[in-house]
């Protein structure tokens, strides 16, 4: 009977959702409902336990920090000033304002930390710069989607910070371990785009010779340093600190979050309005995330309470794989998941219940978390539901067509699969940095 009731929660999880109720909302009723079944009246107490569990997370401080961080930096000026920078460096060569716009993304990916925020802001400088010089609509839409969507993986990113919290790996051994599978991504997001407007200059015309010709080199070159410098010495800063041991992760965010406000104060962009903003998005965000985090902690409890744990055992036992088939298949669950559930409600749920299963078979936590990572940034690009998809749709011209970001999208999700398959085969692109920065 209990494990009926186990595999009766995720269907009517998904009922719900359907509905269209609410992610949180959804975990949270249905795991009310069936702990009912375990609990009885006492439900009400048990629910209180988890929300005073949760909330007593210590790392977990470091999220409304870190969303301040990003959203400071947002408004800080740096933005538009490098950009700017890298148009003029390498705008002049085919393809050149994609290719700064993904290193742009790439910085900023760093700097915030947060899905979405990175397209969003990136974004509405770029595409008018792009459509001006008469880019492919396809070009432009997947150029920033996989930009945006780098803030998955490149540190401080929030969905490794949780992922580690719920897993119970050290968030400095999962920020070392995407460090270089990030860094691939970028660097393979950069070939393509080198490449493609190389043989189709078409596709990514080069500015006008006039537009750099008139700035100056020195001018140039100071505009490049106190635009690139300042950001990259921040997350050097809260990034190393937490590689170094010097600092744990909640102080680092701190002093992220101190940072990218004097960042503001030197760019004569702070004012009582800007702390405010972002002091209301910080509150907003991890309230939103904090919600479904509770929701997500009380349905995998309830769903192990009900024989949820021994119901996956015979499902993988039945199957009869081997370690690497099982990591496999948790890796198409998690894609399959993100069609239709957000990227926290997906740790939460899935991680909880695979951990267990994959330590016993002795799958690295850390190689396995950088392939989940890669699974969860590639279902946020992977259309019909991509999320990065419908951020691009609310800042995208009328012109650029759901078809146009459709086909866009595909070619940097093939790179992010491709970037799985190096790691799948040679787990030394995952362990290696951990192991040298941090040890056993």
């Amino acid at each position: 009977m209990e494990i009926n009731l186990a595999a009766l929660m995720f269907p009517a999880l998904f009922a719900l959702i359907f509905l269209g109720i609410p992610v949180s909302f959804s975990l949270l009723g249905v795991a009310i409902g069936f702990g009912f079944a375990a609990f009885g009246t006492k439900i009400g107490l048990q629910s209180f336990h988890f929300i005073t569990r949760t909330s007593s997370v210590y790392v977990l401080a470091s999220i409304p920090l870190f969303i301040f961080m990003g959203s400071t930096m947002e408004r800080s000026g740096i933005a538009e000033r490098l950009f700017h920078a890298m148009r003029l460096w390498v705008g002049r060569f085919p393809g050149g304002l994609a290719i700064a716009t993904i290193a742009i993304c790439a910085i900023f990916a760093a700097g915030t930390g947060i899905v979405g925020a990175v397209e969003v802001m990136v974004g509405l400088m770029a595409i008018p710069a792009m459509m001006k010089y008469g880019y492919d609509r396809g070009l432009i839409a997947g150029t920033i989607c996989a930009g945006g969507s780098l803030g998955t993986m490149i540190p401080p990113s929030i969905v490794v910070v949780i992922y580690a919290t719920i897993a119970q790996i050290s968030i400095g051994k999962l920020f070392a371990g995407v460090l270089f599978p990030g860094g691939m991504m970028v660097l393979f997001f950069l070939l393509y785009l080198i490449l493609r407007c190389w043989f189709r200059p078409q596709d990514g015309p080069p500015m006008e010779r006039e537009e750099f010709e008139q700035v100056k080199f020195g001018e140039l070159m100071w505009l490049t340093f106190t635009a690139l410098i300042p950001p990259i010495a921040l997350v050097v800063t809260v990034v190393g600190s937490i590689l170094a041991g010097v600092a744990a992760v909640t102080e680092a965010a701190a002093v992220g979050a101190a940072g990218a406000l004097l960042l503001s104060v030197i760019y004569r962009r702070f004012s009582l309005e800007m702390l405010w903003d972002s002091l209301k998005k910080s509150i907003v965000i991890n309230a939103m995330v904090m919600l479904i985090i509770l929701g997500g902690t009380m349905f995998t409890t309830i769903f192990r309470m009900h024989g949820g744990g021994e119901l996956v055992e015979a499902i993988i036992e039945y199957l009869d794989l081997s370690p690497h088939g099982m990591a496999g298949l948790f890796l198409a669950i998690i894609f399959m998941l993100g069609i239709v559930l957000d990227w926290v409600s997906i740790v939460l749920i899935v991680v909880p219940i695979f951990s267990p299963l994959l330590d016993a078979a002795g799958i690295d936590p850390v190689w396995f978390a950088v392939m989940a990572i890669i699974m969860i940034q590639t279902s946020y690009l992977t259309p019909p539901m991509a999320p990065s998809i419908f951020y691009l749709k609310g800042i995208a011209p009328p012109e650029m067509t759901y078809k146009d970001m459709y086909l866009g999208v595909m070619p940097f999700v093939l790179l992010q699969l491709l970037v799985l398959v190096v790691i799948a085969l040679y787990p030394p692109t995952a362990t290696y940095l951990p192991e040298f920065f941090l040890g056993n």
